[in-house]
Parts: structure tokens; C-alpha cells; sequence
């Protein structure tokens, strides 16, 4: 009997567009075919944020419907990426014995050092420890090991990474999207799916940083000894760029974005954009945009990326910087960037851009195959990111917010009648003493 392929699917939560990817798997097979992406614009979404409620669910499930109606087939459930600015990472330390004559270590010993490490954290009571990273392990001193499981000693110890996020953020996000009738499977922070869906094995193993400028934010992720050991997110991004060019050219906000747009497109040749309120094409002066859009983004990575690299070592980092989200398509960023850090700067593209739909293979499109890669690596290496069940999260019944959205839209009508009322019986009384 034949079985149906498994479908997986990932979904990103950004501040300017919500995306969706869906693969499949043939019956025992570990290697997905990506077979469709779906986009729609983001509402209600602020910095990583959700903002308002009602426009994230319907910008979700514009995103899904797009999907399914390009793939054929339903997005019952996801593992979603999101972004927001309280994201931390905290590392501790865990140490167990393995007995007094050396053995070989098991997968119940990894538990035990993990859950040894996970003792020392002290999480605030409104933070949620959402991924659980074991950033290197060691036998009997021996540091350097990537997978204990088999080797022998007496003593294993392990450095761990927590990244924790307000348990207010993680509730809605997981809230809107099962709102939007799509099962939750999993979450990541958005630093992760960007780092990888961009980075090679061997730049994590030489040491790299991962940065995608996205809408709202700006996601880091630093990687050494091919292990992630720090993340944190800046609340500037491409909404920035947009409101510096609105404000300083005199645009509106959607002919800024559209100027933002085409340079990004097309470089600095000379550009004609579309001014809505003024009803007329206007001659845009591309090395003022330029220069604007540079001045931000000198801001960005003078004043809050080089700080985070100084208090690690920017020497602990050859593999250099890869960039990736909208912004990175801005023309010279690679070279801007690489004179402010003094490293070694790419343009990232999706690892398996190759097999990603047309029009799906830039920087734009790596956090959704970062979160593709992560749903795969997680079933192959069960402890390479542990992540805290959902189940965990104290969330209201699934049909409660329908159900309140109903009660809401009742109680508003009844309000209106009401209203009604009130103005019919004051005109009765009007029309009363003129007669």
C-alpha cells in the first residue's frame, strides 16, 4: 500500500510580509522537496511585534491561502519563525559523572548534563527559555567535542545556551498563527532560521556572524566551532531606511518604500517614482537616497552590530559576516559594511536556493529555508536544539478567541441598536415640541 508524502512546512512571521514554505518527504526518507512559497504583505506587526491582533491572522492566512492554492495541498500545521527585540541569550554550565570506571557516554547522560546545566539558569518569571542549545561538550577535561555519545571517560561536562524570550511575545505569536486555523509544530527565533538558512558548515566550524536586516529588526547570530554561542536582535531595520527617506526627500511613506524597492532592484541608475498624493512620476535624485540609506545603516553597525562583535572578539570570527534580508540587496552594503567591522563581508542566499521556486533566491528567502533546515536537523540530531514543547505555554482553548471575536462583533451591534435608539427617541422628542 502506497503511503501519501509528508508534508512539511514552515512559516516566517515578519514585520513586512508573512512567508510560507511547503515541502515534501517520501515515506523513510530523510531529504524534503521544497515544492511552493507563499507570500502576502504583513499587518498588525511592529517590529517582530504582533501589534493588532485581528490584521496579523488575516495577513496569515492570506500568506497560507496563496500557499496552498500554488502547492495543491493543505498547511494543516507549521514550525513558525518570528522575530522581536527581547531576545537574550544565557549560558550555563553542567557537569555529571559517568561512574568510576570509564564508559562509554549515552543519549541519558546528555540528558543528565543538560538538565545539570539547566539547573544553574536563573529565567526571569515573564520569560519563556524557548531553545536549549548545547554549545560544547567535554570528557574529562578534553574540550572540543561535537558528540560525545560512544566516546569513554569518567566526567562529562557541557556549555550551554538558553535563549528566552517574554513569555507575552512566544503566547501571541503561537495564538495568532492557531488563530489563523494553522497548527503550531515548533518555534525558533529568527536569528537561528536566518543563520541556518545562510551559513555553511564551514564558516560556522571557522567561526562566522550571521545578520538579516528584515523590517522591523535586525537579527544576529554568532557562531564558533560550528555551534551557535550568542544571539540578540536590534529593533532597527528597512522601516527605518523608509521613514529616513520620507522624511528627509519629502515623500510619502509609499513612495519612500517604492524608491527603497527599485533601488534595491536595480542599483543607482536614474529612477521615476510614482507620487500618489501628488498624482505624478517624479525624477528621484538616487546618490541622495543612497547617501540617506548609508547614514543608517553606518548608524546600524557603528553603534549597536560592532559593540556585540568587540565584547567577543571580532578575532574569533575569520569566517566574516554574511547579510542577508531585504536590506542587504542595498547596492555597496557589502563593502560599507566590511569597512566599519573590518572583516570579510558576503550577501547571503538561501542554501537551497537551487531547488526554491523562481523568484525565490535571495537574501529575502532565507529564514524560511533556515526554518526548513531546522525542522530536518532537528530529526536527524535530536540534541543540536532542544527546544520547550509548546504545551508548556499557558494558552487560552482554541476556539476562545473565535468565540470572543463573536461576543465582541454582538456586543458591538447590540451598541449600535442601542445607539439608534437613543438618536430615533431624540428625534421623536424634537419633532414632539415643534408640534
Amino acid at each position: 500500500m502506497n503511503r501519501e508524502p509528508e508534508i512539511l512546512a514552515g512559516l516566517d512571521v515578519g514585520t513586512t510580509k508573512i512567508a510560507v514554505i511547503v515541502a515534501e518527504r517520501e515515506p523513510n526518507s530523510q531529504a524534503a522537496q521544497i515544492i511552493g512559497i507563499g507570500t502576502a504583505p504583513a499587518q498588525g506587526i511592529r517590529k517582530g511585534v504582533i501589534v493588532n491582533f485581528e490584521q496579523a491572522v488575516r495577513s496569515i492566512k492570506r500568506a497560507v491561502r496563496e500557499t496552498q492554492y500554488m502547492v495543491g495541498v493543505k498547511v494543516a500545521s507549521a514550525t513558525v519563525s518570528f522575530s522581536g527585540t527581547e531576545i537574550h541569550s544565557l549560558v550555563s554550565r553542567g557537569m555529571v559523572s559517568l561512574g568510576k570506571i570509564t564508559r562509554p557516554v549515552t543519549t541519558n547522560d546528555i540528558e543528565r548534563v543538560i538538565e545539570a546545566a539547566q539547573s544553574e539558569l536563573l529565567v526571569p518569571a515573564n520569560m519563556f527559555p524557548l531553545h536549549t542549545i548545547p554549545t560544547k561538550y567535554s570528557i574529562d577535561s578534553n574540550a572540543g567535542i561535537d558528540d560525545p555519545i560512544g566516546m569513554t571517560g569518567l566526567r562529562l561536562e557541557m556549555e550551554l545556551q538558553t535563549i528566552i524570550v517574554p513569555n507575552t511575545v512566544i503566547q501571541n505569536i503561537v495564538n495568532c498563527v492557531q488563530s489563523a486555523d494553522v497548527n503550531v509544530n515548533g518555534v525558533l527565533v529568527k536569528p537561528l532560521a536566518s543563520a541556518l538558512g545562510s551559513l555553511t558548515q564551514d564558516e560556522m566550524d571557522r567561526g562566522v556572524i550571521s545578520i538579516c536586516i528584515g523590517g522591523g529588526t535586525t537579527s544576529i547570530a554568532f557562531y564558533s566551532e560550528g555551534r551557535p554561542i550568542k544571539m540578540s536582535v536590534i529593533p532597527i531595520g528597512g522601516d527605518h531606511i523608509t521613514n529616513d527617506l520620507a522624511y528627509i526627500m519629502r515623500l510619502p511613506i509609499g513612495t519612500a518604500e517604492k524608491l527603497k524597492e527599485k533601488l534595491f532592484a536595480n542599483g543607482n541608475e536614474v529612477l521615476e517614482i510614482e507620487n500618489v498624493e501628488m498624482h505624478r512620476n517624479e525624477a528621484i535624485n538616487t546618490d541622495t537616497a543612497v547617501e540617506i540609506i548609508s547614514c543608517r545603516l553606518e548608524e546600524l553597525f557603528t553603534e549597536h552590530v560592532a559593540p556585540l562583535i568587540n565584547s567577543l572578539g571580532a578575532a574569533m570570527f575569520p569566517g566574516g559576516v554574511v547579510l542577508s534580508g531585504g536590506v542587504s540587496k542595498t547596492p555597496g552594503i557589502d563593502e560599507l559594511v566590511s569597512d566599519i567591522l573590518k572583516l570579510p563581508v558576503r550577501i547571503g542566499v538561501p542554501l537551497d536556493y537551487r531547488v526554491m521556486p523562481k523568484g525565490c533566491h535571495d537574501s529575502s528567502y532565507v529564514n524560511l529555508d533556515g526554518v526548513l533546515r531546522y525542522i530536518l536537523t532537528k530529526e536527524t540530531s535530536p540534541y543540536r536544539f532542544i527546544e520547550t514543547p509548546i504545551s508548556q505555554l499557558k494558552l487560552p482553548p482554541r476556539d476562545f478567541l473565535a468565540r470572543a471575536g463573536k461576543h465582541g462583533q454582538r456586543e458591538n451591534k447590540n451598541q449600535r441598536v442601542a445607539h439608534i435608539g437613543v438618536i430615533v427617541e431624540k428625534i421623536k422628542t424634537i419633532i414632539g415640541d415643534l408640534f
